[in-house]
């Protein structure tokens, strides 16, 4: 079963899902033994991340696993169709397309869950929305999902909080081994190869406002500024404000930064970071995009209303003139620019992020009779299992306690 847009693009994804292989050496290590150990043999498995290369290997692992894999994209602007095309070759049911409607990415989501899944895995939250709202009707069947990102972790929480969260869900974005290297250094730098591939612009010397100090934020901020950006950032949390203050940022209000910047990245996952009440603000030439999962944070619609004329200047770029001459510039429609305008994170933090992601679907594939219907955090098993893979393929050894260490941390004598 399939919905893409050409299978005949199929080889050349496979040059990218080929690639990415050669550099995720931890989930190499994992295919080999899901290959012997079969953990979802017999098992329905949909997936909803972005639809490139390192999620396609991702699949192909867990199909490797004995699942049987239904994948979509989490996202219409970041799915590559030629990646598509080869990893619906390789036997993987695939729907998605690049640049579909919003009525159809939800269709693609609901085909993907048309199996009637036993296991999940979310970059968002839609997934759970669906099996909660339209399709709860396949719950019954579902032994538990993972939750990829900041957005749909919080969701979760919330969800969980109101009492409505009818399945066991894990929090993979808390995971150490995610949030702290994902969140930074794949964010800082996939967000940076996104602005400088689109706009083709000087870094160095410029003011770069970072809406956001979460561990997304600060990576962020830290690349830009190694870049030779002046940052500014703005927050909401006094004690993240706290913090990019120590780290040596300037930080302020939104309405005071918008006066300063020439570039704008929203990192927050709330709504309406940047609206109708900062565009009159803004310089000429000032260029905004967002890194949080969805398009709410810069209100698209304020600004459009706001324009004259809206014109492309480039691919990914869309031009909103206003009526005093200014031209602000809009990267990639407010979606993640990261991966609309991108690759997305570089394989080797995604190897680690995916890792942590399909041995916790293997945990629960395993453990499920005993989990009840809330968020659970990551078994800190998996993350040492992990950590301990990474180290290796790095060449690195590290001190072990001793037996009487390990005692006297434990005693309170």
């Amino acid at each position: 079963m399939r919905r893409i847009k050409d299978i005949g693009l199929a080889e050349a994804g496979q040059h990218k899902i080929d690639w990415v292989r050669r550099h995720m050496p931890l989930l190499n290590t994992i295919e080999k033994q899901f290959r012997v150990e079969k953990p979802f043999r017999g098992l329905r498995l949909t997936i909803s991340v972005h639809m490139e290369a390192k999620t396609a290997y991702m699949a192909q692992v867990l199909a490797a696993g004995g699942a049987e894999v239904y994948a979509t994209g989490c996202n219409p602007l970041s799915t590559q169709d030629d990646v598509a095309a080869a990893l619906a070759v390789s036997g993987v049911n695939v729907f998605c397309e690049h640049g579909v409607s919003m009525e159809q990415y939800e269709q693609d989501l609901i085909s993907a869950l048309s199996c009637r899944p036993q296991l999940f895995l979310d970059d968002g939250g839609d997934l759970t929305q669906l099996l909660h709202t339209k399709l709860a009707e396949f719950l019954p069947d579902v032994r538990g999902g993972t939750e990829e990102t900041t957005t749909g972790v919080v969701r979760l929480h919330a969800r969980e909080r109101s009492g409505c969260l009818r399945i066991p869900m894990m929090a993979v974005n808390d995971a150490d081994c995610k949030h702290l290297f994902d969140n930074r250094y794949g964010t800082g730098q996939s967000v940076m190869d996104g602005i400088m591939r689109t706009t083709n612009l000087l870094v160095a010397g410029k003011t770069f406002v970072v809406a956001g100090y979460g561990y997304c934020g600060r990576g962020v901020a830290m690349r830009a500024k190694a870049m030779g950006a002046r940052v500014i950032v703005t927050e909401v949390d006094r004690v993240k404000a706290m913090e990019a203050v120590m780290d040596g940022y300037d930080v302020m209000p939104m309405k005071e930064a918008a006066r300063r910047g020439d570039v704008f990245i929203t990192v927050t996952g709330c709504r309406d970071v940047m609206t109708q009440e900062h565009f009159p603000l803004l310089k000429d030439e000032a260029i905004l995009c967002n890194a949080g999962h969805f398009d709410v944070e810069v209100n698209v619609e304020q600004l459009r209303s706001a324009a004259v004329r809206v014109s492309q200047s480039r691919d990914n770029i869309m031009t909103y003139e206003m009526p005093d001459g200014r031209r602000i510039n809009l990267l990639a429609e407010g979606r993640l620019v990261n991966l609309a305008a991108g690759d997305g994170h570089p394989a080797e933090i995604m190897d680690m992020s995916f890792a942590i992601q399909v041995l916790s679907l293997r945990y629960l594939a395993g453990h499920y009779k005993e989990l009840e219907p809330r968020v659970y955090t990551v078994p800190r098993e998996l993350e040492e299992e992990v950590a301990g893979l990474r180290l290796r393929t790095w060449g690195v050894d590290i001190d072990r306690l001793t037996d009487e260490q390990a005692a006297y941390l434990k005693s309170w004598e």
